[in-house]
């Protein structure tokens, strides 16, 4: 800190020669008349007072003069606009980058301040300790940023946006912020960045600093359990087995109560106790022959800093058998599957009827999958977008190496297996070409790939290059447990046999009528607006607080859709104290920023002051005077 103050408006300081006027009226004040009396034993001040008539001696008892001098020194200084230099760099132009993640709502014992409460006031001592020639911009850092302001100098503007400022139930996207202020760089010459967060986000962050960034870290909170996962699954029993993980932070022999409610009503509970860094995971088995609501509440024991991860939200599906077409001609699939009461088979041989859309598809040509289904298989051909990549040929191969961690393989064995057609790669063509496709390779043969994975506009898509009943696979133990894999697939896909919570800071995809806007209100009660695309689906809105969500609209009359946080990360309240950045390292200081601290509003005080005074010895009665 420098204690030499500067001055903003040194220009101000030719308003002293307007001590020069006052001095000049001081002596210019009316005479006194001359009055012929009988004794001037009355009036011996007047004739002191005419003693001192001469320029020299006026000044000896003037302290009126003194005061208004004194006044008006204060005065010129406070236009001066004087300020306490810190010794720091000023920016003119400064971005302010604030977290208001879901971490920053956490609270300390001691306080009770939430993260963000102590940035607000950080930065509200800034915005109170600007100087005429700064401007600043206020950014909010969640899972996307927003500009709170533009670069104004306007402290209540600048102050109304900063109380308006809330948490969200969301992870921290610093990257985002980043490429704002970098955007904001191109209209103002911004040199300094502030950052005020708690720290919980990931540590690496990919982006190239084009100026210089402040970490401001604030202190950690307190302890904190919080659900981190909740997810269900239909068992053989056609009941529903309930996964729910609990994590604690700090606090060590923490215990805690967590039930779930099914539909209003509570089904279980169980008491658990945690030290510092654990996490269990708990199961509870119920009912459901219909869609049915599930709420997990957690129930602290001990203190508990955050409060948006104590309660996590499930939805199970309505139960439904799965709509699934074969070709005739690939009899070991149809066989494989003719008895399993999840499915129905299409085509039936006593009706011609079909559905319009399938769950799962297994075909022989680009017709059979060209239907709309969840899950596709095609058997015994090559698409058209590869045919210039791979050809078939009527050669005998065997499997060279298949992906293990496959859904769709897994505990699948392949060795061994004899296949009468044999995929070719063409000339210069490789694994490259297909991922540059969206294709992924599953089982390699000798001259090209015999299995093929593709996701392709929310449906997931596999390709056999070669026809499996014309190899040993349908004889082998690996062929129904592949064809059970795949029907597994397909229940998880249309999400009837396992689901799992939803999370912000997104809700899940909804399909309603096409082209048709819809509202939607949010926990906090706000109204969002979303418009369905010409399928009807409805995505990508935001979902920055937890709880339930309604939609309304044409098809669609009070739709509850509830999102939980369920992040490890967030309910860690993990602190990082440095930014991996693309070049450098960026490390976080909890010493406050030294700002340069205005002083015209004290000169101003001690000028009122002044003027106090001097209206109380102005008016004050002179000694001697009767009343």
């Amino acid at each position: 800190m420098n204690f030499w103050p500067g001055f903003y408006a040194l220009q101000s300081a030719w308003f002293l020669f307007l001590l020069v006027p006052l001095v000049i009226f001081y002596f210019l004040k009316l005479k006194r008349p001359h009055q012929r009396v009988p004794s001037l034993a009355l009036w011996s001040q007047v004739i002191n007072d005419r003693r001192v008539n001469s320029p020299f001696q006026r000044f000896k008892r003037s302290i009126l003069l003194l005061l208004q001098i004194l006044l008006l020194l204060f005065l010129v200084l406070a236009l001066m606009q004087p300020y306490m230099q810190s010794g720091a760099e000023r920016a003119e132009y400064l971005p302010i980058l604030i977290d208001c993640s879901a971490s920053m709502a956490a609270t300390d014992s001691e306080s009770g301040k939430t993260r963000l409460d102590l940035a607000k006031e950080r930065v509200t001592d800034l915005i109170d300790n600007m100087l005429p020639d700064q401007q600043f911009s206020l950014i909010a850092v969640s899972s996307t940023a927003r500009r709170l302001t533009a670069f104004t100098d306007n402290q209540r503007v600048l102050k109304k946006a900063l109380a308006d400022l809330t948490v969200d139930d969301v992870p921290s996207q610093l990257e985002d912020a980043l490429r704002m202020t970098q955007a904001l760089s191109r209209t103002a010459p911004i040199k300094t960045v502030l950052f005020y967060s708690d720290g919980n986000f990931p540590r690496e962050v990919n982006f190239d600093l084009p100026f210089d960034l402040n970490f401001q870290l604030l202190p950690a909170a307190g302890g904190n359990m919080g659900i981190t996962s909740l997810n269900a699954r239909k068992n053989q029993s056609g009941n529903w087995d309930v996964f729910i993980r609990i994590e604690n932070s700090k606090q060590a022999d923490s215990p805690a109560e967590v039930e779930l409610i099914q539909d209003g009503n509570s089904v279980a509970r169980e008491e658990i106790v945690l030290g510092s860094g654990d996490s269990q995971r708990l199961e509870f088995s119920i009912a459901a022959d219909k869609e049915s609501r599930l709420e997990a509440i957690l129930t602290p024991r001990s203190p508990d800093s955050l409060a948006a991860d104590n309660h996590a939200f499930l939805t199970i599906p309505q139960s439904r058998q799965l709509l699934v077409y074969i070709d005739p001609e690939l009899a070991s699939y149809r066989y494989a599957l003719s008895d399993n009461p999840e499915l129905i088979l299409y085509p039936q041989e006593k009706s011609s009827t079909a559905p319009l859309e399938y769950d799962l598809i297994i075909g022989t040509s680009e017709k059979d999958l060209n239907r709309s289904a969840l899950v596709k298989v095609g058997v015994g051909f090559v698409p058209e977008d590869l045919t210039k990549l791979i050809s078939l040929e009527s050669n005998l191969t065997d499997v060279v190496d298949w992906n293990r961690s496959s859904s769709l393989l897994r505990h699948v064995e392949l060795a061994d297996v004899q296949i009468s057609q044999q995929p070719v790669w063409a000339e210069n063509a490789n694994v490259e070409d297909l991922e540059s496709l969206g294709y992924e390779v599953l089982i390699h043969g000798r001259l090209g790939p015999l299995l093929l994975q593709k996701r392709d506009a929310g449906e997931l898509e596999y390709y056999y290059l070669f026809n499996t009943d014309r190899s040993t696979m349908p004889y082998r133990v690996g062929f129904p447990i592949m064809v059970s894999n795949l029907i597994q697939l397909t229940l998880q896909e249309a999400g009837i046999s396992e689901t799992q919570a939803a999370a912000t800071p997104i809700l899940p995809p909804l399909e309603l009528q096409p082209d048709t806007q819809y509202e939607i209100l949010t926990p906090a009660g706000n109204e969002l607006r979303a418009e369905s695309d010409q399928n009807g689906w409805i995505s990508g809105v935001a979902a920055l607080h937890t709880g339930q969500y309604t939609v309304n609209g044409a098809g669609a009359k009070n739709i509850k859709i509830s999102v939980s946080l369920l992040n490890p990360l967030e309910t860690s309240l993990v602190s990082e104290d440095e930014i991996q950045f693309s070049e450098v390292p960026v490390t976080a200081t909890q010493t406050q920023v030294d700002s340069d601290k205005p002083l015209w509003g004290e000169f101003a005080f001690i000028a009122f002051l002044l003027l106090l005074g001097e209206w109380w010895y102005f008016q004050k009665r002179p000694a001697g005077t009767m009343s």
